[in-house]
């Protein structure tokens, strides 16, 4: 009995040793593929005592205008990297008097770099960016001292360089990457730079490249000796793309001059491609400003300027159109079989009244038929298209409801009440009203036309952006059609995309168009608009005046040009500037002589000088 008790005693401690190797070698196994697949520190440790993998960068993408003009380039510019892992014997006084940089401010940026929540990808055995974007003459300085601190190396990579400091907000700049913006996109690390905002951000894919990778030989102290099998391993950068955009940079030029001093914006679209011409957004700033080490402290200042230089008022802006959305209305209403262009209606003494209510126009005579009320910007004419809709044709459309559905059916179809689309950032949708908001309102069945009155005439809860209207421009000179809006001309080697060559057909017959064109030729030649008449060059306009209750009313026009063979759509915004005709014309009417005609006709170059010199705000 006690015999086979022991060989049963055997066999049990026999399994326990089996199972506790097993298990001992399981743990070796899940620790081997921790250290070899998880934790890359070990890998780290081995490759750095051999190796440095320096990474390559690119050089960005160059940016032209639409006449082949280069406007924006590169500057080389350097890093300090720390490898923290070689920072033996490491004299930081004198580092820091070679950088001039105190002890605070070395030992601040040594804790960032180690700080994982600002810094996911630290390994104290690679390349950390200790301090960016030396100049060369700062780089020439560090230079003949960087071999006395070990750990240390220099890499290049390229700024932005800005051949005019015109067209901040189209081009937009780049700036260092966000942690977000890391984990986001595997392709950055730490210290890399991208696009955020315009033209930098909406092409970052094509203009950026790709990095690449040169792997250099280390001894035992940590010495470069060479390249790793004479480079064969090497990964060399690729160039971004250079990319060529639709602006025309001596009208962004000009248009900014134009603005300077004043607040608002500009928006030129040429209408047979959808390409914009011109994106002005008043105030401005340099562009260069944003580049360097100074970017972080220029940038605060922008943002603290009570003028909103930051803002981008041609994307982001949102006004009452004013009259220039009697043009929507215009073709709205005869797409509905509401009038026609013999159509006439009175404006009583200048005035058009409700049984609330009695809403202002200005001088002119009456009854007036449809081109007559573009040329005259009657306001009483589209109140009493809105009434005639919404309250005198329940038989056609059953309610109120429906027949403002209609309407505003059309009003989307011509690039209202939504964004357009634009490769851009930032861009706002503007709002046409839904019958269900005004029920909400005012209560189902409870409004009608003199409720809402405002908006036949481009107020109350009406918004566009000036896009919108430049956009608006440009259907009118196509009889009917857009192309999106874009910024983009060309990429080098590839295609632009389709949707950018598609037109967009509004719900107006093309038939409709004649008219509003007759009338807005009227504007200009002997309307509301005939200050900007150019004898030389017969074209198309409604001025605008969007009331502002923080203070005087916006002046705005939008045209295109020439009326025959339209080659340039525009809006002009010009804040607290009181009616269209007085600012937004002329600014508009100069931009258009000067892109067809490359300059000013000496009979106008009076207002062009007023337009110059006028300062609407004080700086």
């Amino acid at each position: 009995m006690a015999r086979y008790a022991s060989k049963q005693d055997y066999k049990q401690r026999s399994q326990g040793v089996i199972v506790f190797v097993l298990l001992i070698a399981v743990l070796f196994v899940v620790r081997l593929f921790y250290l070899q697949v998880i934790d890359s520190s070990f890998k780290d440790s081995a490759d750095s005592n051999a190796f440095l993998h320096k990474t390559i960068y690119p050089s960005r993408g160059l940016i032209y205008d639409r006449n082949g003009k280069l406007i924006v380039s590169n500057q080389p510019v350097y890093d300090i990297m720390l490898i923290m892992r070689e920072m033996y014997d490491f004299d930081t006084i004198s580092f820091c008097k070679t950088l001039g940089i105190t002890r605070a401010e070395f030992d601040q940026r040594i804790a960032d770099i180690k700080d994982r929540s600002k810094n996911p990808s630290y390994s104290r055995y690679t390349p950390q960016v200790f301090m960016s974007q030396l100049s060369g003459e700062e780089y020439g300085r560090l230079q003949e001292h960087l071999y006395r601190y070990s750990g240390t190396f220099v890499q290049q990579r390229v700024l932005r360089e800005y051949a005019v400091p015109h067209g901040a907000h189209a081009i937009g700049s780049i700036g260092e990457v966000s942690r977000e913006q890391i984990e986001e996109d595997s392709y950055y690390k730490r210290g890399d730079y991208k696009g955020q905002s315009g033209i930098e951000k909406t092409y970052e894919q094509q203009l950026r490249g790709q990095k690449g990778t040169e792997i250099l030989l280390r001894d035992v102290h940590g010495r470069i000796k060479g390249r790793y099998r004479g480079g064969e391993r090497d990964i060399a950068p690729v160039a971004g793309k250079n990319v060529t955009v639709g602006l025309d940079m001596d009208l962004q030029t000009y248009g900014e001059e134009l603005m300077a001093g004043k607040l608002g914006s500009i928006v030129a679209i040429e209408p047979k491609t959808g390409e914009i011409l011109a994106l002005v957004s008043s105030p401005s700033y340099d562009p260069s400003l944003l580049v360097g080490r100074k970017r972080s402290d220029n940038y605060a200042k922008l943002l603290a300027d009570p003028h909103k230089p930051l803002f981008d008022r041609p994307m982001m802006a949102q006004y009452p159109p004013g009259s220039t959305f009697k043009l929507v209305q215009a073709l709205a209403m005869q797409q509905e079989e509401i009038i026609n262009p013999s159509t006439s209606f009175p404006c009583y003494q200048g005035y058009y009244y409700t049984r609330s209510r009695k809403l202002g126009c200005h001088s002119h005579y009456s009854p007036l038929d449809l081109p007559s009320s573009i040329q005259h910007s009657c306001n009483a004419y589209y109140c009493y298209c809105l009434r005639n809709l919404l309250d005198n044709h329940l038989s056609k459309y059953g309610s109120v409801d429906s027949a403002y559905d209609a309407w505003r059916n059309h009003v989307c179809s011509l690039g209202f009440g939504s964004k357009l689309e634009v490769d851009f950032p930032n861009e706002k949708g503007g709002q046409i009203p839904t019958s269900e908001m005004y029920d909400r309102i005012y209560g189902k069945g409870y409004w009608r036309s003199s409720t809402i009155i405002s908006i036949s005439i481009g107020q109350g809860e009406i918004l566009a952006t000036p896009l919108q209207t430049a956009n608006l421009a440009a259907v009118i000179a196509n009889k009917g059609y857009y192309y999106t809006p874009h910024i983009l001309k060309a990429v080098e080697g590839d295609s632009i995309d389709i949707k950018y060559r598609t037109k967009h057909y509004s719900s107006i017959d093309p038939k409709y168009f004649d008219v509003v064109q007759e009338g807005m030729a009227r504007a200009v030649s002997m309307g509301t608009a005939r200050i900007g008449r150019i004898d030389s060059i017969p074209f198309c306009g409604k001025t605008g005046t969007a009331q502002n209750p923080h203070g005087k009313d916006h002046s705005i026009f939008i045209a295109f040009a020439p009326q025959d063979d339209p080659q340039i759509a525009i809006a002009v915004y010009v804040e607290n500037a009181g009616f269209g005709a007085t600012w937004a014309v002329p600014i508009a009417s100069l931009m258009i002589e000067k892109y067809l005609k490359g300059s000013i006709s000496p009979n106008r170059q009076y207002l062009e000088q007023r337009m110059l010199e006028a300062k609407l705000y004080e700086e």
